[in-house]
């Protein structure tokens, strides 16, 4: 078992339950979930740090953090989602799977701050949750999405879905793709072993959306995306 491993189990787990119980109350003095979002991105930088992991960012120049973008980006590994809140300075909500949501303490602070929960597949809840995400980036807030809808087991990229492409031209708000490389390294899929890396944080110039379909959307993603990785050395 490594340091990082009883850190997680020993620290970080408390440090989250703890923070979750406050965010109840804190969600119902402001139920925008704004402050909810402070406390989960101070949240993932100290992850961050307690963890060893050292995050190498390039492209912050490539939004300004007073607008809202939907965010895309590869899902490389459990980490990602408090190095994404820790790394990206915007007001963001994320979309995640309706079993989180179901999750006592856990899932009541996610929904009551906004986040928006999914039901996989093409039913009408589906349709329904993008719809929602929608309106939360027409609310001025930022969606973050993993457009592959689950996390990779090597770190290598998978086919995007569209339904995140979808939201972005119903909301009328531009992309925003951010590569993820070596998040895969710290705590591979199915081991519950974790270790310090580096990881590689890539964002890239927003996607207009004008004139351009979901397919098309989702192309331009998946070529920003994928090809970073393997530009920069991830696996593809």
């Amino acid at each position: 078992m490594t340091l990082q491993t009883l850190l997680f189990f020993l620290v970080v787990l408390p440090v989250m339950f703890f923070g979750l119980l406050i965010a109840l109350a804190v969600n119902l003095i402001d139920p925008s979930g704004d402050r909810f979002h402070r406390m989960a991105a101070w949240w993932g930088r100290f992850c961050t740090r307690l963890m060893g992991i050292t995050v190498e960012t390039t492209g912050r120049e490539h939004y300004n953090p007073e607008d809202n973008y939907l965010i895309i980006s590869n899902h490389a590994g459990m980490a990602d989602i408090p190095l994404i809140l820790g790394s990206i300075h915007l007001n963001m909500r994320f979309v995640a799977k309706e079993e989180l949501g179901e999750i006592p303490v856990f899932g009541w602070a996610l929904k009551q701050a906004g986040y928006v929960m999914i039901k996989r597949g093409q039913s009408k809840e589906a349709l329904k949750s993008l719809l929602t995400a929608a309106e939360v980036l027409q609310s001025g807030r930022s969606v973050h999405i993993f457009p592959e809808g689950t996390r990779s087991e090597t770190g290598a990229i998978q086919p995007f879905k569209r339904g995140a492409f979808l939201i972005a031209q119903k909301a009328g708000v531009p992309i925003l793709p951010v590569t993820i490389i070596g998040s895969n390294r710290i705590a591979p899929k199915k081991s519950l072993k974790i270790r310090k890396s580096t990881v590689k944080f890539i964002i890239d110039q927003p996607i207009e959306i004008a004139g351009k379909k979901a397919p098309e959307l989702l192309d331009a993603a998946y070529a920003t995306i994928s090809g970073n990785m393997q530009k920069h050395g991830g696996a593809t």
